[in-house]
């Protein structure tokens, strides 16, 4: 390898100074208290060594030594909020009514309101997180690890919104007319009304009425279900492109209730759909919640966090079509495969470990996640997962819960 000379150096300034470029300076010169330029000049001259393929000789290696001191201490710094310039708030949507407004809710929920993302401290989240947690009208299959909180009840749905508000502190109650399929029981919506009847004097916190899914039956049960909830302002779960969204809409309207507006993780398709309830459909401004869809852990989950968070900054930077709470049908977490089996079907696959507990995790995570995205609503099953949610948003929301670590030095081990 080459090397290249101090003295070298001294005779390129020679040259630059007979073309009077050097301004009678010499390499000497050059330290660490000559300033910024300096230290930049000497920091080419060790690059293009290096790219020469040249070593330095000592004198040289000292001079560039010299003029790039390291430091004993760290640069003092400080960190200075900045925040961010979002136009627009969430529209704060109220769930429940009460006697004085035609209702027999006792407790009444406010979702939205959000002028900035989730949890960020510069900016308080002016209503919690709430969870509602999923009744159905029949015994339905459900995983193991949930079922068995539910034995006692499963035959009877009003004794099962009460157990999940009672014993297990949810929110709302969601209750599934899942019946109503004509695949399954083809429960009339008359009869399904009944047990929407049911649910709201078993319980006084406001509910989410969910119909089968089935297109063709699921807007004359919903528009039944609307009618014999009117007054009690309940979430009619769901209005979609893919059936007469206007009928849904409509009843909703007509009987004083807020519409739940779900699409299958389509940021414009959420658009559209909402334009048209609002336009069509007359819904105002404080009668929409959306559901972009949910997908599980390991499943699409990252994509639903993606649209969810698009969704989120697209109202709060002015979008007014989408300035609105956000529901997460956080339960598909157990459709996923590795929520509730046994262990994988995979021989050469690794240890699963025990169901009880993957199961609860999976759909944790899964709400963890969403509540990060700007997620509103969670609808749940496990009462462990819903007691460990409520307990993460609200040490997010408010910091005043949170443990203290006195000592950030050592931070690690004072928490474990």
């Amino acid at each position: 390898m080459k090397q290249m000379k101090y003295s070298d150096l001294e005779k390129l300034f020679k040259i630059l100074q007979s073309e009077g470029k050097a301004d009678g300076m010499q390499l000497s010169d050059f330290s660490e208290k000559n300033g910024d330029e300096n230290d930049q000049l000497l920091s080419k001259i060790s690059q293009i060594a290096a790219r020469l393929g040249c070593k330095t000789d000592d004198e040289l290696s000292h001079l560039l030594r010299n003029s790039h001191p390291v430091s004993d201490s760290l640069i003092p710094a400080k960190f200075n909020v900045t925040g961010f310039d979002f136009k627009m708030p969430i529209q704060e949507i109220v769930l429940g009514a009460g006697k004085s407004e035609g209702g027999s809710r006792k407790s009444k929920i406010t979702l939205g309101g959000e002028k900035t993302m989730p949890y960020f401290f510069d900016a308080v989240m002016p209503n919690k997180n709430r969870i509602t947690m999923d009744v159905f009208d029949m015994p339905v299959s459900l995983a193991k690890s949930v079922r068995s909180n539910y034995e006692d009840v499963l035959d009877d749905p009003a004794a099962w919104a009460k157990k999940a508000v009672n014993e297990f502190g949810a929110d709302m109650i969601t209750i599934h007319l899942v019946s109503t399929d004509p695949a399954i029981k083809n429960t009339s919506a008359k009869d399904a009304a009944k047990t929407v009847e049911e649910i709201l004097q078993a319980v006084d916190v406001p509910i989410v009425i969910g119909g089968s899914g089935n297109p063709q039956k699921d807007p004359e049960v919903l528009e039944k279900a609307a009618e014999v909830a009117e007054g009690e302002r309940v979430l009619i779960a769901s209005a979609n492109l893919n059936m007469d969204y206007k009928r849904i809409g409509e009843a909703a309207k007509k009987y004083g209730h807020v519409i739940l507006s779900w699409t299958q993780m389509d940021i414009n398709a959420q658009k559209e759909l909402n334009r048209k309830l609002f336009r069509q459909c007359g819904i105002s401004s404080d009668g929409l919640i959306m559901d972009p869809t949910t997908a599980a852990l390991g499943y699409g989950l990252d994509y639903a966090y993606s649209n969810m968070e698009r969704i989120r900054m697209a109202g709060l930077s002015g979008d007014a079509e989408l300035a609105y709470p956000l529901s997460s049908g956080t339960t598909n977490a157990w459709g996923a495969r590795e929520s509730w089996m046994i262990s994988s079907p995979q021989a050469q696959d690794s240890d699963w470990g025990d169901r009880e507990y993957r199961g609860p995790i999976w759909e944790i995570i899964t709400g963890m996640t969403l509540a990060l995205a700007g997620n509103d609503l969670f609808m749940m099953m496990h009462p462990k997962a819903v007691q460990f949610l409520k307990e993460f948003t609200e040490i997010l929301s408010n910091s005043a819960t949170a443990d203290k670590v006195e000592n950030y030095d050592d931070w690690l081990t004072e928490v474990y």
